[in-house]
């Protein structure tokens, strides 16, 4: 049996972790809807595509979620304080 298209939360999975870069949150999207895509695309027995899109949601979403953790735990454990209109010192 051919293939039904694309499964749209594969889709949608890689669309919110492409986002991830602007916060956290779209990421984590992205890594819930690849999971669900997957399981949908297993369960409806491979006559759906998107296996691979939905991969790379995951992918992406769980390396999305790394850096903005990164970026927010790195000024953190550098002690660096910031206060509006005033220039960033660590101390």
């Amino acid at each position: 049996m051919p293939a039904q298209g694309t499964n749209g939360l594969a889709i949608a999975s890689l669309v919110c972790s492409l986002f991830g870069f602007i916060m956290a949150i779209p990421a984590i999207a992205g890594v819930i809807l690849g999971f669900a895509a997957l399981s949908q695309i297993r369960s409806r027995g491979g006559t759906q595509g998107g296996r691979q899109m939905a991969m790379a949601g995951i992918i992406i979403g769980f390396v999305m979620i790394a850096l903005v953790l990164f970026a927010i735990a790195i000024p953190t454990f550098l002690g660096v304080t910031c206060s509006a209109g005033h220039t960033c010192s660590s101390g």
